[in-house]
């Protein structure tokens, strides 16, 4: 009797995505990113924070250079590695993954992981479109009709994600042009104001209990912190990405295109919309007194102050625009739990991680955006480091599964994501905690690594052997 692999079904049964099923930059990555960046989930609070004058505080042009900072740190250090290891390899990243944290260790991080925070992913996506539906039915924030909204989200999303990818393709064709539309109306509606932008405004007309206003570092850590935090899932499933893509350079300008400048193209509109609002004199005079605790950073908020009567039709398709990413996350999820609990009915697990995320969403507690953003980096930034330097390691490619799990990258990942925790109990401000976990989850593992604390490789089968050449 021949002597069983020592690697998991789950490894030695994968197969590479060959040549022919890839694709131009142009026909995969870059659009299923943008459209990721089109949700208004993300530009919402382009400028928005709880300081005085929020993150325009310092002014429009440090606000759109933190933006840039950090989509070029989204770009380089959260996405290109996965990325250029799913290209060079043609395997997901929970495969890929099994490098840091060893052939048993990847089932759990960042293969289980990933799926459990798509149901954060999903809970704040039912919070905010059900929110706007609500309001387009004259509904209040809070109220059972909203909550009835919630749940019915939440399940046809998880409905339609377990149905497969073709099933969520055709909801997701053509709807994220609609917040693209949107966002373009809205700066054609504000953009002479834009030269009239005075941050002392914003500064002088916030609540008095508001937190003083931030100072140029203050602001590009939030940037930071939110843009990155929001990236942070999405960057590691480059490596998903990446499989499709057929050389370096689709990866690069897949990430370019859909990552950079992307998130500078919404995040940017977002931010000169509010800008061109308060500085356009009637504009912000509406909108400072529809401003009940201080003036209104979040962009949609400024929907009805900008597009009056039209508004409510507005934010309605907004909210049907968001669906295609909710159907993303259980989709996600649902692939997640097929691998890493393979006994287990996927209805069963999707449905449960379901009716958390609609549970977060009635409670209020996904509506905290920014604390989900934290919470992603700081638990994913970690990875990402230590899977660069991995990288960097090993000769710009994969040094292939490890045995059992990888002390290395355990510990790495267990410190990263501490440092990234801290300022969300309150413990500790840590600034841009995202990049701060990334940077300690890569240093950490270098240091680990080069003490020899790392499992010994598990040689792979012929046909996956070539993946690490």
């Amino acid at each position: 009797m021949s002597n069983p692999s020592p690697l998991p079904s789950y490894i030695s049964g994968a197969t590479p995505n060959p040549a022919s099923n890839r694709a131009p930059w142009y026909k995969n990555t870059a659009p299923t990113y943008a459209g990721i960046f089109l949700w208004f989930v993300f530009w919402q609070d382009a400028a928005n924070a709880p300081n005085q004058g929020g993150l325009l505080s310092q002014g429009l042009g440090w606000a759109l250079m933190s933006l840039v900072i950090a989509a070029l740190v989204c770009h380089f250090l959260f996405y290109i590695v996965p990325g250029m290891l799913g290209m060079k390899t043609g395997l997901p990243l929970y495969i890929v993954g099994t490098s840091l944290f060893g052939a048993k260790g990847g089932f759990i991080l960042p293969g289980f992981l990933m799926g459990l925070l798509q149901f954060g992913w999903l809970g704040v996506n039912i919070y905010f479109s059900s929110q706007m539906l609500g309001a387009f039915f004259g509904l209040a924030a809070g109220s059972a009709g909203v909550k009835i909204i919630m749940v019915v989200w939440g399940v046809l999303a998880a409905f339609v994600g377990l149905k497969g990818i073709q099933y969520v393709a055709k909801v997701a064709t053509y709807l994220p042009l609609i917040p693209l539309t949107i966002l373009l109306l809205l700066l054609v509606k504000t953009i002479g104001g834009v030269g009239s932008f005075d941050p002392q405004t914003l500064i002088a007309a916030s609540a008095e209990a508001a937190p003083a206003a931030l100072g140029k570092f203050g602001v590009l850590a939030l940037m930071l912190t939110f843009v990155v935090g929001f990236f942070a899932t999405a960057g590691a499933a480059g490596a998903d990405f990446g499989t499709s893509s057929r050389h370096k350079g689709d990866v690069s300008m897949g990430g370019i295109v859909g990552v950079a400048l992307a998130i500078i193209f919404t995040a940017g509109i977002s931010i000169l919309i509010v800008a061109g609002t308060y500085g356009t004199p009637d504009l912000a005079k509406d909108a400072l007194a529809a401003g009940k605790d201080g003036v209104i950073l979040q962009t949609p908020g400024l929907i009805p102050v900008i597009m009056g009567k039209s508004a409510g039709f507005i934010m309605f398709l907004l909210a049907i625009a968001a669906f295609p990413p909710a159907c993303f996350s259980s989709f996600i999820a649902a692939n997640s739990f097929k691998t890493t609990l393979p006994n287990v009915n996927p209805a069963i697990s999707v449905g449960i991680g379901a009716a958390v995320a609609i549970l977060l969403a009635i409670t209020g507690w996904a509506g905290k955006a920014i604390i989900v953003f934290q919470i992603i980096g700081a638990t994913f930034g970690p990875i990402l480091g230590a899977m660069l330097v991995e990288y960097l390691f090993n000769g710009k490619k994969w040094s292939g599964p490890r045995a059992r799990f990888n002390p290395a990258g355990w510990i790495s990942w267990l410190l990263g994501a501490i440092i990234g925790v801290l300022p969300i109990l309150n413990i500790y401000p840590v600034p841009a905690a995202p990049v701060a976990a990334f940077i300690v989850g890569a240093v950490v593992y270098a240091i680990l690594a080069k003490a020899g604390m790392q499992t010994p490789l598990v040689p792979l089968p012929p046909a996956l052997a070539e993946t690490t050449k």
